[in-house]
């Protein structure tokens, strides 16, 4: 499991009890305005729980970001299109805007990269980032991710076309 030494929150397994808390966040429109997620109702986040108890190494995973003092879920973070054969995989987050501005993105990215790399084997994780989640584009900067390239057109964002930067770090290049 991960660490984080952020002050204010730590990480553990994520668990279906968790829906509302989550889904309470992603609900907020200003949340998932620079993101992919595209809810209608807590139980669109229902299907991935079964994807998260996979014990298949290329299963993804996902970890919930509580706080240390309390234990409400803050946020998410995890790992998908995990490829053991290409020791690959890419990251992702969310957070509650309660927890926004106070380092907690960058401290979760760096443990769960570190971890993946160290325990998981992986040689590069990558992320996909709507080019207007300039927020998100500088916490990834500051874990020492590279902007590798610009996909046109990459995905559907709740009925629309959008870019995306693709960023990647690798194991050992600080």
């Amino acid at each position: 499991m991960p660490l984080t030494d952020h002050p204010l929150v730590t990480l553990r397994h994520l668990e279906r009890s968790d829906a509302p808390a989550w889904y309470a966040y992603l609900a907020d429109p200003v949340v998932v305005e620079h993101t992919s997620w595209d809810l209608h109702s807590i139980d669109d986040l229902q299907a991935n729980f079964d994807d998260y108890a996979s014990a298949d190494a290329s299963s993804p995973m996902r970890l919930a970001v509580v706080l240390r003092e309390g234990g409400q879920l803050v946020g998410t973070i995890g790992l998908n299109a995990i490829s053991p054969q290409h020791r690959t995989a890419e990251i992702a987050y969310d957070l509650a805007p309660a927890v926004w501005g106070q380092g907690v993105a960058t401290s979760i990215v760096n443990a769960v990269v570190d971890w993946a790399f160290r325990h998981l084997g992986l040689l590069r994780i990558q992320a996909t980032v709507l080019e207007s989640n300039e927020r998100s584009l500088r916490v990834l900067e500051r874990c020492a991710f590279e902007r590798e390239g610009y996909l046109r057109c990459y995905r559907q964002i709740r009925g629309r076309s959008g870019n995306f930067w693709l960023v990647a770090r690798l194991a050992g290049v600080p």
